[in-house]
């Protein structure tokens, strides 16, 4: 429940990720506009430089356009001084209903009153805002083993492995769920070379992700997917200062940081060359579609009059505090399993359920004719992507049951509250009724793998939105992928995660072995472009002993090889995106 931990730690995490253990140890950096000094760690035998800026601070004229490099031509003189010690958080939002999905996933369905349905809050004031939160927060750290720093430029770089963090896209940062020493100390152990970890933020919600024909024509979608790139191009052109190899370089992430991933791995339909990067490791890639620009214009309308002001000119003009109001309203208030907001109250009912066919859109990675041409699944399925990557790809079983509305007690509240949130021009494409009567019928003896209302609601969110993201994958990279199955129970969106950043025992890891194991698989790659290694399980590339695909079964007593069960006709279906 990776979004789930990120709303419950957002104060906590963010003080705890700034500790460092230093001595007098000053390393510097010249990185052409500043000169950034590092602190060495001790325990963990490696070089800390943090909050490197790689970006100019998108404020001002500079706000919802793609993100602005800095001039190591004409630098300042002399070059200021970074330390690093300026801890950045871009602005956050958080959907209410989420409290409630934690209250009844904890507490047991009784908890809530099923039958009232969920109503969104009204939202009037800002919540309370994570420490060090600022619109100056394109930054990004870089963890450098002591000997790879102190060998650069000697021979080869190192391999690099980068984090893009996960949370909806309207939370997160890029030490939200660790600081990488774990991986980093994974990377050394045998024997192996190790690698420099790098993590990223970048911006979120209405900052990065506004869209819709009128705002396109003074501002940039997709904003915080360019973010991303110019982080990993900025990474091409300066890791070979920190020991890094810019050709051996995996980009890693989970839930949105994964579902961004594939958008990086698509990103121009493949017509630009290759990516600012090699592999790719996507945990639980996720993302919601947005299937209209009619969807796109009404969120860019109602962002609008939430912020009250007429254009995106005025809006640049806000100060920071009315735009994280309007972004806390329009996230908060969101429908149930949703990342924005739309509410209606029906009168001749007491259910509250939400008019998508005419209101709804969602503040999420969209197509734009640009960076992004198409959806993630049909361009994998038409062949428009970088095909040169390697990939490591996963998912858990019970992806979907966070985001999965428990009121629905009736057919029309099944349709109004899972289906119309997720895809709300089923109506319009005349899909609806496949959806729910061929593809996940109303059957109950476990013929479909579920036995109930609300488990079959999970299994179209989990499947829809997450799942089959790593079959698409997986099918279009064939003996280029490796694809693994999180099954360490309830095996839930996001609860991998702690296995990725272990670093100690702790409860969220039910198993160490395994988490020391995972680790060992993510960083082989990293290394070698292979994640098998001595001592481990045999973990075979997707199509290698099966010509109906193969993953590696993560359980909490066992590894071993499984068919995949998402080599499935729902799968294939949701990748044609028929649903718009």
């Amino acid at each position: 429940m990776a979004f789930y931990v990120a709303v419950l730690s957002l104060l906590i995490w963010g003080i705890n990720s700034i500790a460092l253990e230093g001595n007098c140890s000053t390393p510097q950096v010249d990185l052409g506009y500043e000169i950034h000094e590092g602190v060495y760690n001790a325990t963990g035998q490696f070089y800390n430089f943090s909050n490197i800026p790689y970006a100019q601070p998108p404020l001002g004229d500079l706000r919802f356009q793609a993100p602005v490099p800095f001039d190591v031509d004409c630098p300042t003189t002399p070059k200021p001084l970074n330390n690093g010690s300026r801890f950045s958080v871009c602005p956050q939002g958080a959907p209410a209903w989420t409290s409630v999905a934690v209250k009844w996933l904890t507490e047991g369905i009784g908890a809530i009153n099923q039958s009232a349905g969920y109503q969104p809050p009204n939202i009037t004031t800002l919540p309370t805002v994570a420490y060090g939160t600022s619109e100056d927060c394109l930054v990004l750290d870089i963890l450098s083993p002591k000997n790879i720093f102190e060998s650069r430029g000697q021979g080869r770089g190192a391999a690099v492995l980068v984090w893009i963090h996960g949370g909806g896209y309207t939370l997160g940062w890029k030490t939200l769920y660790g600081s990488g020493a774990g991986l980093v100390r994974a990377s050394e152990s045998n024997g192996k070379e190790g690698v420099i970890y790098v993590a990223i933020n970048y911006r979120l919600g209405l900052f990065g992700f506004l869209s819709g024909p009128t705002f396109q024509m003074n501002g940039t979608a997709n904003a915080g997917l360019l973010d991303q790139r110019m982080a990993l191009e900025w990474i091409q052109q300066n890791i070979a200062k920190f020991g890094g190899d810019p050709h051996r370089v995996t980009v890693m992430g989970e839930s949105a940081g994964g579902g961004s991933t594939i958008h990086q791995i698509t990103a121009y339909g493949g017509s630009r060359g290759p990516a600012p990067f090699q592999q790719a490791i996507i945990q639980s890639g996720a993302f919601l579609p947005v299937p209209t620009n009619k969807r796109k214009e009404d969120l860019f309308q109602r962002f609008l009059a939430t912020a009250n002001v007429s254009t995106l000119q005025e809006a640049r003009k806000l100060p920071t505090h009315a735009l994280q109001l309007t972004n806390a309203i329009m996230v908060g208030e969101a429908p149930y399993g949703d990342f924005t907001f739309s509410k209606i109250s029906y009168p001749s009912s007491n259910l509250h359920v939400y008019d998508f066919p005419t209101n709804d859109a969602f503040i999420d990675p969209v197509v734009d004719g640009s960076f992004a041409p198409a959806l993630p699944g049909p361009l994998l399925l038409d062949g428009q992507f970088d095909k040169s990557i390697k990939i490591v790809t996963g998912h858990n079983i019970n992806e979907g049951i966070f985001f999965t509305s428990p009121f629905v007690p009736t057919p029309a509240t099944f349709d109004q509250n899972v289906i119309l949130v997720s895809f709300p021009n089923t109506n319009a494409s005349n899909t609806l009724n496949y959806i729910t009567q061929t593809l996940y019928p109303p059957i109950f003896n476990g013929t479909y793998n579920y036995t109930n209302q609300i488990a079959r609601a999970a299994e179209i969110v989990g499947e829809a939105l997450f799942s089959c993201n790593a079959n698409y994958l997986d099918r279009a990279f064939g003996n280029r992928s490796y694809s693994y199955q999180f099954s360490v129970a309830p095996s839930l969106h996001g609860d991998d995660v702690p296995y990725t950043f272990y670093q100690s025992p702790n409860s969220a890891v039910l198993n160490d072995t395994l988490a020391v194991e995972m680790q060992e698989y993510f960083t082989n790659f990293a290394i070698n472009g292979d994640p098998n290694g001595g001592g481990l399980p045999r973990f075979p590339t997707y199509y290698e002993d099966s010509p109906d695909g193969i993953v590696l079964d993560l359980n909490v007593s066992s590894i071993s090889t499984i068919p995949d069960v998402l080599a499935n006709q729902r799968c294939a279906w949701w990748q044609k995106a028929l649903y718009f």
